[in-house]
């Protein structure tokens, strides 16, 4: 049995006209010999809508009830999608996340994926039926709903294709993966194939293609993804393992970050252990942390900054103040107005030079960098918010536009 998992998000089933749009790729799958279950979003503007709506009751609405609250725009979906698919003529029926079951930890808002049940999907494959599954949703063990975080339909997606063996298509607003945001660089361009690791630092850093989790789990099980638009049929991007992807490039593509505050802990006492009960009790409350600099010590204090999410700055920051009280320190201090410019691409890790290229060209266009985060393949700057746009192109034009491509040798000894 041929499976291909495909996913829908929230613009590409925004409207009944667009339901039935994705419905027509469904069917087109179908009868091209897969037996095809469906993930679907929820309506685009309904997440938002239903989280302004909690926002009204309280500022931090209880996360077991807006776990409960979440999963309805993916319930609402679905079950359209299905009475879609049933009015072209092609039994469907949709699924729950507690119906699948897809079993989460119990860490509501941004539950983790512990099992897929895959017997009922079998089942009903087998019986001719196209499952559509909500995606972003799961269910404990205990029986209590929890939501994926945000982007997490792509997660429930790659997860039920790891768990069937299938190939996965993950159908968007957007044509494919590009070397950086279009709306800012109008140039930037398509990349017809991307690393499993690449893409896990570009959805890190600000790409908003897919979500970080769903790449880490197509990596682990080797699942092939196809990025491509909902509204064409036009080849998109292909994710895939490092191997297949023959042609580097030095930097693969430039992302911003805007969606990120910097936590300020001021004069902080230089003692072991200082570090380890602020961050401990941020990760308590299962708030990520992403960039840390800590200042060089001075008279027995120091100064420590740390960025998070901006949803979860103001918990982080109420937090870090309780702390700094017991530990002594002066002030904490919160700023919203930074961005995470970063440069991405497998090329960095035979590359040289490529560090000071990047502070080279925020230098020339005055913009000062707050902090600096690197790993193999990835180089990241805090810069000013105000900033952000103009460092994107300028990033682009001196590493992509500009760039060259490093070619590797295949298994005959010639260049790719």
């Amino acid at each position: 049995m041929k499976i291909l998992v495909q996913k829908f998000g929230g613009t590409s089933v925004g409207t009944l006209e667009r339901i039935e749009n994705a419905a027509r790729k469904v069917i087109k799958a179908v009868e091209s010999g897969y037996r095809v279950v469906v993930v679907s979003s929820a309506m685009a503007g309904e997440t938002d809508a239903l989280i302004e709506t909690a926002h009204r009751i309280s500022e931090f609405p209880n996360e077991r009830e807006m776990d409960v609250l979440l999963s309805t725009g993916e319930q609402k979906a679905v079950a359209l999608f299905a009475m879609t698919l049933r009015k072209m003529g092609y039994p469907a029926i949709s699924l729950c996340g507690w119906q699948v079951p897809i079993v989460t930890d119990d860490v509501h808002t941004k539950a983790r994926i512990r099992k897929i049940g895959t017997q009922r999907i079998r089942n009903l494959l087998e019986e001719g039926y196209i499952p559509v599954v909500a995606g972003f949703q799961g269910v404990t063990e205990t029986w209590e709903i929890t939501t994926l975080g945000r982007g997490g339909s792509d997660t429930t997606a790659v997860a039920l294709a790891a768990a069937l063996r299938a190939d996965c298509e993950i159908y968007t607003d957007v044509p494919g993966v590009f070397t950086a945001d279009p709306r800012i660089v109008p140039n930037a361009k398509k990349v017809p194939h991307i690393s499993y690791e690449e893409m896990i630092e570009l959805a890190s850093l600000g790409a908003k293609v897919m979500q970080i989790r769903s790449v880490e789990f197509a990596a682990k099980y080797g699942v092939r993804i196809h990025v491509r638009s909902s509204f064409s049929d036009e080849d998109g991007t292909w994710i895939l393992p490092e191997e297949e992807v023959m042609e580097k490039v030095v930097v693969r593509g430039v992302t911003v970050e805007t969606k990120e505050s910097r936590i300020t802990v001021v004069r902080v006492p230089d003692r072991p252990g200082i570090a380890a009960k602020i961050f401990k009790a941020l990760g308590d409350a299962h708030i990520v942390v992403d960039m840390i600099v800590q200042n060089v010590s001075h008279e027995g204090y120091t100064d420590m900054s740390f960025t998070v999410s901006k949803t979860d700055a103001p918990k982080a920051e109420e937090i870090v103040r309780k702390v700094a009280q017991e530990i002594g320190a002066k002030e904490v201090v919160r700023d919203d107005r930074v961005a995470k410019v970063s440069i991405v691409g497998l090329g960095m890790r035979s590359s040289y030079g490529t560090a000071g290229m990047m502070f080279d060209v925020l230098a020339k266009n005055g913009i000062n960098i707050m902090a600096i985060s690197t790993s193999e393949i990835k180089i990241s700057c805090l810069i000013d918010e105000k900033y952000a746009e103009l460092a994107v192109r300028e990033l682009h034009e001196a590493f992509i536009e500009e760039g060259e491509e490093i070619k590797v040798e295949d298994e005959k000894g010639k260049g790719s």
